[in-house]
């Protein structure tokens, strides 16, 4: 038991898609898996677990608002989830903000419900793990962390997600892989290549099996 009840109404969520994308050649919001965009498919899940989604880019797509980066320059997935910060902060009785990558399309659709579920007090991040691995992009932030994550990313050249982490009280929640046809998956199987969009594709079958 935690002393501290956080529910989906005050939850925005973002889909991190401002990344270089350079191995796979192409805007992966762009990509197309099966008969839909990844961002289709990454929206889908997104949308049923929060308030209000957003995607963090450069360009409009999806008939949702985008929200590019305050720093210039292509800053990494900190300047995303700031940026994330931001735009939820702005929202009515919105209190944090989970963010999700654009080339991850079978995260959890109780990703959002065992992240909240896990806060133990309101400054508190959780983060999500799979296969002894953690996905911190895949997190849910307090909006009030925002200036100081500002100031952090304005002194810190590397902008690592893990040093950030660091300075802040984090937990981390361990998602199960998922049962398949084919066999188990993981849910944050991240498409980086044209090979990982072939297998990828597999996956989806399997899944829809």
């Amino acid at each position: 038991m935690t002393g501290f009840s956080l529910d989906r109404s005050h939850i925005a969520g973002v889909v991190l898609a401002g990344g270089r994308s350079q191995r796979m050649g192409r805007d992966k919001a762009e990509v197309t898996l099966g008969t839909e965009s990844l961002l289709h498919h990454v929206l889908a899940r997104l949308s049923q677990q929060v308030i209000s989604v957003a995607v963090n880019a450069d360009a409009a797509t999806e008939h949702v608002p985008v929200i590019p980066d305050r720093f210039p320059g292509k800053a990494g997935p900190m300047a995303g989830i700031h940026a994330a910060m931001i735009y939820a902060a702005g929202l009515p009785s919105v209190t944090h903000v989970v963010t999700v990558s654009v080339d991850c399309p079978f995260f959890p659709t109780d990703l959002v419900a065992r992240l909240s579920a896990a806060l133990e007090h309101p400054l508190q991040i959780a983060i999500a793990a799979s296969e002894g691995r953690s996905h911190p992009v895949f997190g849910l932030w307090p909006v009030t962390l925002a200036a100081d994550l500002e100031t952090w990313l304005a002194i810190d050249e590397k902008r690592r997600v893990r040093d950030f982490l660091l300075r802040h009280d984090v937990t981390q929640v361990a998602f199960p892989l998922h049962p398949t046809r084919a066999s188990l998956l993981d849910p944050f199987f991240n498409i980086n290549t044209p090979d990982d969009l072939i297998e990828a594709e597999r996956w989806l079958e399997a899944l829809r099996a």
